[in-house]
């Protein structure tokens, strides 16, 4: 899941962007993303939940990676919904892209973001999720704070990373990120904590206000 992650050398003549971001995930290694057991310990529907995501909503899917929680994303939001998978590599949306269409799915936008920026509309978000990815971004309060102009009033951002103690699949213990350090970011961005999940066997869930008064 990229990085956010998510998302930019990939302006044509410049150096690819897996060149010059050292922490992005190496599109190569898709499937390891993506082993059986990953429904049970991720819990989209409930993440989902806890954000208030259903019929209609317009979310986004930052450093979406290949795309395994666009999937769950779209097909909650339904046909008259939206979601805007978002990644910094061009290889991911590609990824993305082929997954929606073998899946039929009609309410998938892919959007190339920047290290700082995810390039979304402004003001259109229900909700935004970055999920296994938040250690990959170098900037975070930047993109945190670029990403909070493109939520509704009441859209929350979740945020979704593994724990230090958590053990299972996921990055070294090393290149993970205690929660009150995103919390920090999250509120040096302008963002303010609202919910924090427990539920995950792996990982912890932080959900921020978008816009707090």
């Amino acid at each position: 899941m990229t990085r956010i992650v998510v998302l930019s050398a990939v302006i044509l003549g410049l150096t690819p962007v897996s060149a010059q971001h050292t922490r992005l995930f190496n599109p190569t290694k898709l499937a390891e993303l993506e082993g059986p057991d990953r429904e049970a310990w991720q819990r989209p529907d409930r993440i989902m939940d806890e954000l208030a995501i259903g019929e209609r909503s317009v979310v986004a899917d930052l450093g979406a990676g290949g795309g395994w929680f666009t999937v769950h994303l779209a097909a909650r939001v339904g046909p008259n919904g939206r979601v805007y998978a978002e990644d910094i590599q061009q290889e991911m949306l590609q990824a993305i892209t082929r997954r929606v269409q073998r899946l039929r799915f009609g309410n998938v936008v892919t959007r190339l973001g920047t290290a700082v920026d995810p390039r979304l509309p402004k003001g259109s978000l229900d909700a935004a999720l970055i999920v296994d990815a938040y250690n990959e971004i170098e900037q975070p309060v930047t993109l945190l704070r670029n990403l909070a102009t493109s939520m509704k009033p009441n859209g929350r951002i979740g945020i979704v990373n593994f724990k230090k103690d958590g053990g299972g699949p996921g990055p070294p213990m090393e290149e993970r990120i205690d929660p009150e350090r995103v919390v920090n970011d999250a509120s040096r961005a302008g963002l303010k904590l609202q919910s924090r999940g427990d539920f995950l066997r792996y990982q912890y869930l932080l959900i921020f206000a978008a816009r707090p008064k």
